[in-house]
This record gives C-alpha cells, structure tokens and sequence, in this order.
C-alpha cells in the first residue's frame, strides 16, 4: 500500500467496496484519470475539460434548444446525453457530471433561475439570520433526478470515470448574500467581516447541503468529485484560512470515506493554492496564471494537481497551442500526478476540433 492511498476502511479495501455504499470497484478503478489523483504511474496523463459538456458544441446547442438550463439538469436523459457528447467527440479520459452549482439550492426550495447572459439570480437574497431560516436540509428525494442520471451515465461509460461536482460553501452564499453574480462581493464580504457569527452559521449550513449534494453523486456512482469556488480568489488567505476553509473541509471530511478523488479548484487562488489542498482535496486546480511547478511548490507535497492551459490559447493556431499544451507538460514533468485541464472551463465560441486535436496531442507527446 502507497502513501498515498485515499481513505479507506479496511474491510471495504480488501473487498473493493466503498465503505460507505458496500458497491464493489468498477472498471474505473484503473483508468488514467484515478491513477493520476491517486498519483500512481500512467499509461499517458489523462485529459478532461471544465466545461467539456456544454456552448462549445453543437451538438450540446441542439438538444437544448428551447429548454432552460434549470430544466435541462433536471431530465436524466438529457444530462447523460450531453455528459456524454464530449467523450465521443473528444476522447476525454473523464467525464464531468452536467448540472450547475446552484441545482441543490434550487430543490431545497430557494427562488432562483438561471438568466442567460447574467447566471444565477436569488429572487430573495440572505442577508438576516431569518433568511438562514429558508435553507433547509438537502435530503436524495430532492433530486432524484441526479441519482437516476448518474446510474444511466456510469451504465453508458463503463471503463471511463464520472466526476460529480457542487458549488463550495463560499461561492454559493456568495450567489445567495448578493443575489446574483458579483464583481466585488460587497454584500458578502459585508456578512463576513460585520457579522461573522451568521456567515459562520450560513457556510456551515451550506456546507451540509453540498455534502449531500455530492454523497446522492458518489452513492449513484460517481468516481470523483470536484468541489468548485469559482469566487474564491476574492479572498486573502487570511480571511479564507479564517472564515472559509471550516466549511469546505466540512465537505471534503464529509465524502472522505467513500475513498473516491476529492478535487478543489478556483479561480484566481495563487495566493490560495496551500489552503486550497488542506482543506482536504486529493487534487488541487490550479488556473492558467501560475506554472504547475510553482503550483506544486504552494501546495507542498502528497496532492496531485490539475491544469492549467488558459482556455483562451484554444483559440490561437494549432502550432501555439501545441506550444503552450507543451509548456504545461514540461512544468508537470516532475509531479507526483498531474491531470491535464483548462485554467478554468471552455470558453463557448471554442473550436470544438480543438479540443479535441489537444487531448490526442497530450496523449501522444504523454504515451509511457
């Protein structure tokens, strides 16, 4: 047994079963993908894409036409057909749940929608200890869609890996506080430093509803997790290490021991990378604007890291990304596992043929 084996009980290693579900490793248990968060040797490093699924493709574009988004996460047949379009197309070595961050916010009973060109708007916003009030517990009857598309999913991907993801703690009360999308987090960071008690009480209780937003994920059958605070690089460390990081590991000690992948990723977190993976991710993201080598070294040893080509590089000659996919392999050369990806998701007007010539070309220029 490695170092760096992730938690387990010994009874459900022995058998191959999660311990917390009793179901027995898949045919994902060995893929590229796991290996790497695992950081155990490859047979090439694995690909996959934030965003993968989605406005870059076509395909995505027709089978959404005329159905919002909200509804669009709520119909199983729909997730797993467009889950699944960027594997075909791509030949990604994962696949990366469709859904949105605000989805369990949305069953639990908050008033939201999902406006095209703004995001996701809070009809009420929290801001008093009477609002806490509405953000009750997250229970699997509330989304019994997501447990039925990911039975569907892992059935259709068999040896290929499914990540499931959630929001973190601080990027969806940062939605809830503002009521929107926000460029300054005024309204948060308001809460955070004048009544630090109540957004104490808030992220913990946001805490609990991703938590079991993820486990109805893995007990579907997901392989990986990913926790996302696409916010989070509004934050010192400081403020982070005192008035968020409580939360998020809340969530990554709730899933650990289902002993699937836990990765943390923002935007924007340089200064956040170390904090980013004690809080409990196996693997951490990093974005484009640090080399994974001085990434590696934030985030000290014991974590796989994943990235970090900067989405936009997509949209240069296949010569420069080439270039600039080669320079983020050169600076993983020397980590313990590293997942190739974007610095953040795929950005929409994205040459689908892009993508997929840079995940043949990592495999290539990777192959062991």
């Amino acid at each position: 047994m490695s170092a760096n084996d992730l938690p387990r009980t010994a009874d459900a290693a022995s058998a191959g079963e999660t311990p917390a579900t009793g179901r027995r490793q898949t045919a994902t248990h060995d893929s590229a993908f796991l290996k790497a968060c695992r950081r155990e040797p490859v047979p090439h490093t694995p690909v996959w894409f934030m965003r993968q699924a989605g406005r870059s493709l076509p395909e995505y574009c027709e089978v959404r036409r005329g159905i919002g988004m909200l509804e669009s996460c709520m119909k199983p047949e729909l997730v797993t057909e467009i889950t699944l379009q960027p594997v075909r197309r791509h030949d990604v070595d994962a696949a990366i749940y469709f859904s949105d961050i605000v989805v369990p916010l949305k069953a639990i009973g908050v008033d939201l929608d999902i406006k095209p060109g703004v995001g996701p708007v809070v009809e009420r916003p929290i801001r008093t200890r009477a609002d806490l009030e509405r953000l009750r517990d997250l229970e699997p009857g509330d989304v019994a869609y997501v447990t039925e598309a990911v039975r569907m999913l892992t059935g259709e991907l068999g040896a290929t890996p499914l990540i499931g993801f959630a929001g973190a703690p601080f990027t969806l009360a940062s939605y809830l506080v503002e009521g929107g999308p926000s460029r300054n987090h005024e309204h948060t960071k308001a809460m955070m430093y004048g009544d630090p008690q109540l957004w104490a009480d808030l992220l913990d209780r946001l805490a609990d509803i991703t938590a079991a937003f993820l486990k109805v994920q893995i007990e579907a059958g997901a392989s990986a997790v990913q926790l996302f605070d696409s916010w989070v690089g509004a934050l010192a460390p400081a403020d982070y290490r005192r008035s968020v990081m409580p939360a998020s590991a809340k969530v990554f000690s709730a899933v650990a021991g289902y002993g699937v992948p836990r990765i943390h990723f923002g935007v924007g977190t340089g200064e956040l990378l170390g904090l980013l993976g004690e809080a409990g991710a196996d693997v951490v993201g990093v974005d484009w604007r640090i080399p994974l080598d001085e990434a590696a070294r934030r985030v000290g040893p014991g974590k796989a890291l994943q990235g970090n080509l900067d989405p936009a590089v997509l949209f240069a000659p296949r010569e420069a990304v080439e270039a600039k996919a080669r320079e983020v392999l050169d600076a993983a050369s020397g980590l313990e596992g590293h997942v190739f990806n974007l610095g953040h998701g795929v950005l929409p007007d994205t040459d689908p043929d892009a993508l997929t010539r840079l995940v043949a070309y990592v495999h290539e220029q990777t192959a062991r």
